[in-house]
């Protein structure tokens, strides 16, 4: 158990200041948008709704704000058009990298589709060397341990391909393997293939299921597809009943998810401005931190939410209320779910996170 020593309102500043840890999220969503204007003047991109950087900036947000995944996707036709070329790949991840670091992130996976930036002959090893190159660019001299996972568009129809690449680039910083896009119609399971080639090679997989989707979505992604994390996840809460006074009674799946430990990557701002979650008040990260899921706290896409992990953490805390020992819990929770090695995690844990935490957490052994 823990308890919370340090009194006062938790600032965005003072979390800023101690380490998180982020699974979730996505590199042609967190550029900044002077790189954007920058990039598509020196690729000769010329469909960039506006070259203002503070109005593009807006822009941007106004798009994720529509309350629809698909109108949220949309945004990201111009990002990925800047990130063609192998300096403009590099430079996008070395800048990721920086950002994150100066939020306080000490471990992060990040995640890209290779396929998405071929569109200028790059081939998909060429565009996975650009981003790791740009990573340890980024992270040089920083606490940031930095690492990607490779994502498959569910639409299209080259999973098995982009498996291949994340096992032949995981000596070298992939740690793992994803598919995201468009849930409905595009079931994971059509996709099996290449979840069963990076369990054959001993790898890790995240699904995004349970965002846009519900239930299905998510039992596929568990029971079929046997994926290690939930990308969102956040519609667990449909298999679970609670009463007027407060008591909860969960389905089989959700029982199941709960009970093995499946990690659930939610991005609450995100989840609001894609209409998977009515407002941060009504997010299910409320009632699933107090059922002990294995809840972590994620940025989705940070250009287009407004979002740093610092800023995520504060909206829960002046929202729903949390302490240092939930954001401390969260972070655990997020460091024991990565697709970093078992020994790498735990002196992450043990040497960096619980002494991080220490003046504002204590540890009550008697509880």
């Amino acid at each position: 158990m823990t308890n919370d020593t340090a009194p006062g309102p938790i600032t965005v500043d003072e979390i800023s200041r101690v380490p998180k840890v982020l699974l979730h999220d996505h590199l042609d969503g967190g550029l900044r948008p002077a790189t954007v204007v920058e990039l598509a003047d020196e690729v000769g991109y010329r469909d960039l709704p506006t070259t203002d950087v503070h109005a593009l900036s807006t822009w941007f947000r106004g798009g994720a704000h529509s309350g629809s995944l698909v109108r949220y996707l949309e945004t990201f036709s111009h990002t990925v058009a800047v990130m063609q070329t192998p300096e403009a790949i590099a430079r996008v991840a070395r800048e990721c990298a920086e950002d994150l670091a100066a939020d306080g992130v000490v471990y992060a996976e990040v995640r890209f589709a290779p396929e998405l930036h071929v569109g200028r002959g790059l081939s998909l090893d060429a565009v996975v060397e650009a981003v790791l190159d740009g990573f340890r660019a980024g992270a040089a001299g920083t606490p940031l341990r930095i690492r990607a996972l490779l994502t498959a568009m569910r639409h299209q129809a080259r999973s098995l391909e982009i498996a291949e690449v994340a096992v032949r680039w995981r000596d070298a910083g992939v740690v793992g393997f994803d598919i995201a896009g468009a849930e409905a119609g595009n079931p994971p399971t059509r996709h099996l293939d290449a979840f069963q080639y990076i369990q054959r090679a001993n790898g890790h997989f995240t699904i995004h299921a349970g965002e846009a989707f519900g239930l299905p979505s998510i039992w596929e992604a568990v029971q079929w597809c046997n994926a290690d994390r939930l990308g969102h996840g956040v519609r667990i809460v449909d298999d679970i009943t609670v009463d007027p006074d407060g008591k909860a009674t969960l389905g089989n799946l959700a029982n199941y998810v709960r009970d093995v430990r499946v990690p659930l990557e939610m991005c609450p701002t995100s989840n609001v401005h894609t209409g998977a979650a009515p407002s941060i008040e009504r997010h299910p990260i409320g009632l699933l931190r107090r059922l002990h899921f294995r809840v972590t706290v994620n940025t989705d896409n940070r250009l287009m939410s407004g979002v740093s992990l610092s800023s995520e953490f504060a909206t829960l805390v002046d929202v729903h209320g949390y302490g240092w020992s939930d954001i401390r819990w969260l972070t655990l929770n997020a460091m024991k779910s990565a697709f970093l090695p078992f020994d790498e995690r735990l002196i992450l844990i043990n040497d960096v996170i619980k002494p991080g935490y220490a003046p504002y957490v204590q540890e009550d052994f008697a509880r």
